[in-house]
């Protein structure tokens, strides 16, 4: 593939999921992954609440129980990542830069695991989606928590829609 071909795969995520702890377990196990990078807002914790969503935190220990390594890499300021990660018993990469892939390379050195065995879960096409492919990892896509959004991921919800054809 060339130009727009490549653009537009790099925007499709190798699985889809309704919310993180709907990823199964055994479908990462059978895809060789052992790391795993998640993504904060609108995936573990709904956008600007600093509770984790339901089944969050039962998921996590599971995969870490399995012996899945996570980490934490989000956008968001180093108080609440940090505060969310220590809650969860994972490592974080706070300020992000998604989808740039500094962050994505820092991740995939905590985990220890390489590009192969790695896959990013997040809500967002142009950040968590693009970050991975840009680095070379697999991704699944679940839907946002809730509806509100920082004014910036509201702009790109609308070209997910546009251009995906993604329903919020």
């Amino acid at each position: 593939m060339d130009g727009i071909g490549d653009s537009v795969e790099r925007l499709r995520a190798d699985h889809h999921a309704d919310t993180l702890p709907e990823v199964s377990l055994d479908r990462l196990a059978a895809w060789g992954i052992r790391g795993i990078v998640v993504d904060l807002d609108n995936t573990v914790c709904a956008y600007h609440q600093p509770e984790l969503a339901p089944g969050v935190a039962e998921w996590v220990a599971a995969a870490r129980g399995r012996g899945f390594s996570l980490v934490l890499v989000s956008n968001n300021f180093t108080e609440r990542v940090a505060s969310v990660g220590a809650r969860l018993g994972i490592p974080v990469v706070p300020n992000a830069l998604k989808p740039l892939p500094f962050a994505f390379l820092r991740a995939l050195r905590l985990l220890g695991t390489p590009r192969r065995d790695t896959v990013v879960i997040g809500d967002q096409l142009f950040t968590d989606v693009l970050g991975a492919k840009l680095v070379g990892l697999r991704s699944v896509l679940t839907r946002p928590l809730v509806a509100h959004d920082f004014p910036l991921t509201r702009v790109l919800r609308y070209l997910e829609r546009t251009i995906a054809g993604r329903t919020p």
